[in-house]
């Protein structure tokens, strides 16, 4: 999935009050923590996980600032930063005719609705169940608990929330989509042995015979020349 990055070995510095010197460590883990699942400007992400190392063995009260000490990090950050038309996988918690709502990684909700669904899909009811199948593929269906792959058209990052979109033909349910793929794939390597396999038969069948039909051309020219 897209969006998704890891950031390493970053410098970071962390500003504490003196009143928390006396476990910096998890004082440390308690502020980052306070920062997963926001927004941050400083990263234009939003932090999902760290793994962080201090740097500094000693804090320094910091001019300009006091009370407050800052100490050096160094961490491995794992950001998501959806952007317009980067592909994301979610799933679907709510289906309506009028739109698809989707939860992506457990936290971020997204909306689908349904001027950004392609005509491909028809919505039904099934079994009092509301769907959208596709009536060019009658397996590839849409209903609450399909996981899907659509596209972000915006992002509002003080919300977490995400306009999607599936127009594009390689959006839909990841299910249809990755054995589609494979079946094309499969299809793909199947025609090309199959043509590596004429190829090579008349290359070895011409190979063959060039020289019994040479042979053969020139009897057939003594032949002839013998009659005539």
């Amino acid at each position: 999935m897209e969006g998704l990055s890891v950031a390493d070995a970053i410098n970071l510095v962390m500003y504490l009050h003196p009143s928390k010197s006396r476990n910096v460590s998890q004082s440390i883990l308690r502020e980052l923590g306070s920062l997963l699942f926001k927004f941050n400007e400083t990263f234009d992400a939003v932090l999902l996980a760290y793994d962080v190392n201090i740097l500094d063995k000693q804090a320094k009260i910091l001019s300009g600032v006091h009370p407050y000490f800052g100490l050096r990090l160094k961490a491995n950050l794992l950001l998501f930063s959806p952007k317009p038309d980067m592909l994301l996988e979610g799933k679907v918690v709510k289906l309506s005719q009028e739109s698809i709502h989707v939860i992506v990684l457990g936290f971020s909700s997204a909306i689908i609705t349904a001027e950004n669904i392609r005509g491909e899909f028809k919505y039904s009811t099934k079994d009092k169940e509301e769907l959208f199948a596709s009536k060019s593929h009658k397996r590839h269906v849409i209903k609450v608990g399909t996981m899907i792959r659509f596209l972000v058209k915006s992002f509002d990052e003080e919300i977490l929330h995400i306009i999607g979109s599936l127009i594009s033909a390689h959006t839909g349910s990841i299910r249809w989509l990755d054995r589609h793929l494979e079946e094309d794939s499969e299809f793909d390597r199947s025609s090309m042995k199959s043509r590596d396999r004429e190829w090579l038969g008349d290359k070895t069948v011409d190979e063959g015979a060039t020289p019994m039909s040479y042979d053969n051309h020139i009897k057939m020219s003594k032949k002839r020349r013998i009659t005539e």
